[in-house]
């Protein structure tokens, strides 16, 4: 797959239902490799990864056109990427309906992200704790902003927060100018996309994703949270609704979390 591609597999996501915009294609599809299948018409099917450092990736995008579907092109399609990944420890997000897929190839289910969406139209501030404050992430926030993020995830975050970061808004949380937690904000779909979001508890993610459901009240919001981050029946009552379930899977070994960090959002379920 390449740039000349993206408008065609931006088509493709549309017939099944999939919000992203060309520029959220582009912004992914830049960070990764991949394949998309063609026939005489054009892309019906997609397929991409993303290395994160030389232990761990990602693979998302995988869209197989209606028509085309139970004919072995996903299956194909993710053989060729999992090529590109080598030895890597190998993440991804699965529907109900292709689990069984990936099983075979030798994911196993290790958790699962719930989908919230909806629009706040009153936010509920949560207190900081003594000596913390939300604060603009500031120019030399970035080297410790990735170092939380790796903390956290277990793996090299730093290209993909780059990336990010020309695009999204951040906001860090500080305590006695150290900082233990930020939440990013971008265009995504039908409106915006809050993730990653890091802290070191719930109360903390509370606070960060407050600070965007306030500064954003009366827009589209949308938050994939882990569903053992215990936000869920938080975010319902904000009015950011449940409205899927993916399972997170993993070829290998799952990433080592520092247990005193945690994603309490991701960024998307292509790149976790």
């Amino acid at each position: 797959m390449n740039e000349s591609d993206v408008e065609a597999a931006h088509k493709l996501s549309l017939a099944v239902r999939w919000p992203h915009r060309v520029q959220d294609w582009k912004f992914i599809q830049r960070l990764g490799a991949g394949y998309v299948a063609e026939d005489d018409n054009g892309v019906v099917g997609t397929a991409m990864c993303w290395s994160h450092g030389t232990e761990y990736a990602s693979v998302g995008m995988v869209i197989v056109g209606t028509d085309w579907q139970r004919k072995g092109i996903g299956k194909r399609m993710m053989g060729m990427v999992m090529g590109e990944l080598g030895k890597r420890n190998v993440l991804l997000h699965s529907t109900d309906a292709a689990r069984e897929l990936y099983q075979r190839m030798g994911f196993t289910p290790v958790g699962a992200v719930h989908q919230h969406q909806g629009t706040v139209f009153e936010a509920k501030l949560v207190p900081l704790q003594s000596g913390e404050r939300v604060r603009p992430m500031g120019s030399r926030d970035q080297p410790k902003l990735a170092a939380l993020a790796a903390r956290a995830s277990g793996m090299p975050r730093g290209t993909v927060l780059a990336a990010l970061l020309e695009t999204a808004e951040c906001v860090v949380l500080d305590r006695y100018d150290e900082l233990i937690g930020c939440a990013m904000l971008r265009r995504f779909g039908h409106g915006y996309a809050i993730g990653p979001v890091i802290a070191p508890d719930i109360d903390r993610a509370k606070t960060l994703i407050s600070h965007w459901t306030g500064t954003y009240a009366g827009s589209f919001v949308r938050i994939d949270v882990p569903a053992n981050s215990g936000l869920s029946p938080w975010l319902d009552e904000l009015g950011l609704v449940q409205v899927d379930t993916v399972h997170t899977m993993v070829r290998g070994e799952p990433p080592p979390q520092d247990p005193a960090m945690h994603v309490y959002a991701i960024i998307n379920q292509a790149l976790g």
